[in-house]
């Protein structure tokens, strides 16, 4: 992707782009909120029980669609604008800090105030990734978003007590922090996609050091380029993703699951595991069926793991992620945060 990083005359007024701007964010947060709305008008168009199996799946296809696409649209141009002020080397050293591991506690701390599931953290951590964000900084955000958010504490608070939502939250910050630190020193920033290594390179990235000032306009159609630039890139594998995922939320087996997981046995815990990432939800919607498992006598510690292997290890995120990373960078992924979850799984069950 090429950038022009010198000042051109517009056809149109400035003024005219900056109330552009305010309009389409305006739009753009009234249809955001009406997605629940529009994804059961929708549903309710096909000849389906809403109730059922397939009515779930439809609802859900018909709100995580054009919620992570507008996502993906809103973060990116923002992150594309915020490019032209900060070269590479300044967001790097902004976020990642002198001190190591600073940049990954800053980065999963963001994460835990964007309540977004797997699947919707991937725009900014796309977002992050072409900035020149050190890539295991990314990681600890993209995994801690998903994983601890005040949505999920809430409810588990209300589900299971303070003592073990407090306890949920220091080990899922823990995770990312740790995780995203490891991979981070592994130092895989060559096992990137081309394209994503080239932009992390700074390759062809601005750097506003060294050019001439832009003005606000310019910078709307650097933000605009690099929309089209990523989401040309990975808006079907978006849909893809969702499709998948949306068949396994409408088909969520809690009988066999229940029974696995009450196992009093060591692989109890990562067979909860395995069996979460097939699936796909955000915290808010896996703590209904961690209520129905635990009701049925699934032991904590094995729930708790396939909830975190649900948002944070998800099929459909990997297949939204390969557009980014190449496969041995989602396999390390994988093995250092599913390390993680089976701690947490082990540690709960031995201490509730």
């Amino acid at each position: 992707m090429s950038v022009q990083t010198t000042s051109h005359p517009s056809a149109r007024p400035d003024w005219v782009w900056h109330a552009g701007l305010i309009g389409f964010v305006a739009v753009w947060w009234l249809v955001y909120r009406q997605l629940i709305p529009l994804s059961e008008w929708i549903t309710a168009l096909f000849p389906v029980d809403r109730h059922s199996h397939t009515g779930e799946a439809i609802a859900f296809f018909f709100y995580d669609v054009p919620k992570v696409m507008m996502l993906l649209t809103l973060i990116v141009f923002a992150m594309g604008v915020l490019r032209s002020y900060f070269s590479p080397e300044r967001t790097r050293a902004l976020l990642a800090g002198k001190r190591e591991g600073v940049g990954n506690v800053m980065a999963a701390g963001l994460g835990v105030m964007t309540p977004f599931c797997s699947c919707s953290a991937v725009p900014l951590f796309i977002g992050l990734v072409s900035a020149g964000v050190p890539l295991g900084v990314t990681f600890s955000f993209l995994i801690s978003a998903p994983m601890v958010n005040e949505v999920a504490l809430v409810l588990l608070f209300g589900l299971v007590g303070w003592k073990v939502a407090v306890t949920y939250a220091a080990f899922g910050l823990t995770i990312a922090v740790v995780a995203g630190w490891v991979i981070g020193k592994l130092k895989l920033e060559g096992w990137l996609q081309d394209w994503v290594r080239d932009i992390h390179s700074g390759a062809t990235a601005p750097d506003a050091a060294d050019d001439a000032p832009l003005r606000l306009v310019d910078r709307y159609h650097l933000g605009i380029e690099v929309v089209r630039e990523i989401f040309g890139r990975v808006w079907m594998w978006i849909i893809l993703g969702i499709g998948i995922g949306a068949l396994i939320h409408g088909y969520v087996p809690q009988d066999l699951m229940a029974r696995i997981m009450g196992a009093d046995a060591w692989w109890s815990v990562p067979a909860a595991v395995v069996i979460g990432i097939p699936m796909y939800t955000n915290a808010a919607g896996v703590i209904p069926i961690v209520e129905a498992l635990l009701g049925k006598g699934a032991a904590l510690g094995t729930v708790l793991a396939f909830m975190m292997s649900v948002i944070a290890l998800s099929l459909p995120e990997m297949i939204i992620l390969k557009q980014v990373l190449t496969l041995r960078l989602i396999a390390v992924f994988i093995a250092v945060v599913g390390s993680g979850i089976l701690a947490v799984g082990y540690l709960f069950n031995f201490l509730f």
